[in-house]
């Protein structure tokens, strides 16, 4: 079984690493983990509606129409205006 090496060097270890961490010019500093920026361009997004969504909309809403007139329906026919 073998241990996973740490993810940054060790500053006593690393070749021309100056006291207080600096490096000297012309030398590369040490390799470590960066998180910084994407690693692929991110997709454009569109502001459309697709129209898919608008009719799904439309549906819902006659739906909803269908249901309030036959809520309402029924209150009047409870209430007599139908008798």
């Amino acid at each position: 079984m073998t241990t996973a090496q740490p993810p940054d060097p060790d500053p006593a270890n690393t070749p021309d690493l100056e006291p207080g961490g600096g490096v000297p010019p012309g030398s590369t500093p040490p390799d470590a983990a960066q998180t910084s920026g994407l690693s692929e361009n991110e997709p454009r997004t569109s502001w459309a509606f697709p129209p898919t969504g608008i009719a799904t909309m439309v549906v819902v809403g006659v739906i909803v129409v269908v249901f309030v007139a036959i809520a309402i329906l029924l209150v009047l026919d409870i209430v007599g205006v139908f008798d």
